[in-house]
C-alpha cells in the first residue's frame, strides 16, 4: 500500500466539494501525463519505444496540441505513423503469402486484427493504471480508515462511471457482512446525491418559465453542467 503516493491525493480529493473526486483525480493526473509527454520524458530510449507501438487516442492527441508544442506532437506522430506504416505493410505481405501459400499461409487477416491500431493509447493505459490504484485506495482506506470513512459518507457521491469501478474493486477486497455494508453505504450516498442534482436540475429547466424568472437560482444554476458529470462522468 503507498500510504504518501496514493492516500493523499484521495484524501485531497475527497475534502473537495464536487459531484467526483475520482475525476478531480482523473482530471489531474491526464492533465500531468499529458505535460509529461510534451516534456522530456517523451525522449526516453523506452518511453519513446512505447508511443512508438501504441500512439495516441484522438482526445489525447487533441490534448497535446492544445498544449502548443506542435513540434513535439508532429515528431511523435511521424515516428508513430511510419511504425503503423511498417504494421500494415507486413499484414499486406501475410495476405499476399496466404493466397499462395508459403510461411504466413495460416494467417487470417479481418478487421479486428486492426482494431489494436485504432484503439491503443499509450496516455490512456498510464491513467487507467493511475485511476485503479486511486479506485483501490478508496476502498482500502474506507475499510481501514475510520477518518475517511466518515469523509467518505460525507461526500456528493461520484460519477456512475468510477461508480462500478468502485463497486468491482470493493468485491475484489471485501466479503460478506462487510461487502454488503459497504454496497449499502454506497448506494445511499449515490441515490441522495442523485435525487439532490434531479432537484436542482429541475429547478434550472423551471427557471426559463418567465413565471420564474425573478426567482433565485438557489444551487442550480451549474445543475446541467453538474448533472452530466454525474452521469457520464467529466467531459465537458
Amino acid at each position: 500500500m503507498r500510504h504518501h503516493i496514493d492516500t493523499i491525493p484521495v484524501w485531497d480529493a475527497y475534502r473537495q466539494d464536487c459531484e467526483c473526486p475520482l475525476c478531480l483525480l482523473e482530471e489531474e493526473n491526464e492533465v500531468n501525463y499529458v505535460n509529461a509527454f510534451m516534456g522530456g520524458s517523451v525522449m526516453e530510449p523506452d518511453v519513446r519505444v512505447e508511443v512508438n507501438e501504441k500512439g495516441f487516442c484522438g482526445r489525447h492527441f487533441k490534448l497535446m496540441l492544445n498544449n502548443n508544442n506542435r513540434l513535439g506532437v508532429a515528431l511523435m506522430a511521424h515516428t508513430y505513423l511510419k511504425e503503423t506504416m511498417a504494421k500494415l505493410g507486413a499484414t499486406e505481405m501475410a495476405v499476399n503469402a496466404q493466397k499462395v501459400g508459403g510461411l504466413f499461409s495460416k494467417r487470417i487477416v479481418s478487421g479486428n486484427d486492426f482494431s489494436g491500431i485504432t484503439d491503443s493509447c499509450i496516455l490512456c493505459d498510464r491513467l487507467n493504471n493511475t485511476m485503479d490504484r486511486y479506485i483501490y485506495t478508496v476502498v482500502y482506506m474506507y475499510k481501514h480508515e475510520s477518518a475517511f470513512k466518515a469523509q467518505f459518507q460525507k461526500s456528493k457521491g461520484m460519477c456512475l462511471k468510477h461508480f462500478a469501478q468502485v463497486i468491482a474493486s470493493a468485491e475484489e477486497q471485501m466479503k460478506g457482512p462487510e461487502l454488503k455494508s459497504f454496497m449499502n453505504d454506497l448506494k445511499k450516498i449515490q441515490l441522495e446525491n442523485m435525487a439532490r442534482l434531479e432537484k436542482e436540475i429541475e429547478w434550472f429547466t423551471l427557471k426559463f418559465d418567465h413565471k420564474n424568472a425573478d426567482k433565485p437560482w438557489g444551487t442550480s444554476k451549474d445543475s446541467l453542467e453538474r448533472t452530466i458529470l454525474k452521469l457520464r462522468g467529466k467531459c465537458i
